[in-house]
């Protein structure tokens, strides 16, 4: 296929090799265009601007930071799209705004779905991402062989808004487990233990999750590298508030884990991994 993809950073950029490598013709585009020229050598088409990316494509692949990014993205290339066309925003944005785009390129004939993902960078670069799809199921099926190469488990969840309302399902799960391990990581310190024997001994049983298994290690060492920034999960989190506020949840441990991912930035660590949720434990922890 003719593949346009807007967005090159730490997820875009693995996400589309996996496309190239499956052997389709990609252009790419990013606002930082040195990002977009790292593609080249694995064969992309770098593209001038949004416009030019995705003209003439089958498919046009989306993967932003945030909901007004993708709304921008959508307008600036809105002009340059004709009925047939496919756009996938796999980013994590607000599930309203993904319906009200859907409705509106539907007038034009052209199809949408919201699909993003989790797995972080290492599962983009595996192909082994988790994939929540909302929108049209016959677009679903179109784009299937597409999400086959970015990912494991593909899953359609309903009409547009529905991948969104998953993946912030997801994000509440995601923020809760890392904190769990970060305490278990901190209490086994405290009580003199060898913290990767205690991540080793029960990630083998109900503890096991994958923070534990993947950033648990990492937190123990001090790397704080990002997979996924802890700028993007404060993002998330404070979507999933405002999708609570709608329905008339009060969701407890959400409103911990925003307090704690806000702590973390405060302490300097918004471009840091999502790991880094354990310094502010560190300073949070320690009561004499």
């Amino acid at each position: 296929m003719e593949i346009g993809w807007i967005g090159t950073g730490i997820m875009g950029a693995p996400m589309a090799r996996r496309l190239i490598g499956g052997g389709h013709r990609v252009r790419v585009y990013n606002r930082s265009p040195e990002k977009a020229r790292a593609l080249a050598a694995d064969g992309a088409t770098v593209a001038a601007d949004a416009a030019a990316c995705v003209a003439g494509t089958d498919v046009v692949f989306i993967m932003v930071p945030d909901t007004p990014d993708v709304e921008a993205t959508v307008a600036r290339i809105e002009p340059a799209l004709k009925a047939g066309q496919l756009v996938v925003d796999m980013s994590t944005i607000s599930p309203a705004a993904e319906r009200t785009i859907a409705a509106r390129l539907k007038t034009a004939g052209v199809g949408y779905l919201d699909a993003p993902v989790s797995g972080g960078d290492v599962g983009a670069r595996d192909g082994t991402l988790a994939i929540m799809v909302g929108g049209d199921a016959a677009a679903f099926e179109r784009a299937r062989p597409l999400f086959e190469l970015m990912g494991k488990r593909i899953t359609h969840m309903g009409p547009s808004g529905a991948g969104q309302m998953t993946k912030l399902a997801n994000q509440i799960a995601v923020a809760i487990n890392l904190e769990a391990a970060a305490e278990a990581i901190k209490f086994a310190k405290g009580g003199g233990l060898d913290a990767s024997r205690v991540v080793e001994a029960i990630g083998a049983g109900a503890a096991a999750s994958w923070q534990l298994s993947n950033l648990g290690p990492k937190i123990i060492a001090g790397d704080y590298r990002p997979g996924f920034f802890i700028k993007l999960i404060r993002k998330d989190l404070r979507l999933v508030i405002e999708a609570a506020r709608e329905s008339g949840l009060a969701l407890p441990g959400l409103s911990l884990m925003a307090s704690m991912f806000n702590a973390s930035a405060a302490l300097g660590h918004d471009l840091d991994g999502t790991q880094a949720v354990a310094a502010a434990l560190d300073r949070l922890a320690d009561v004499k």
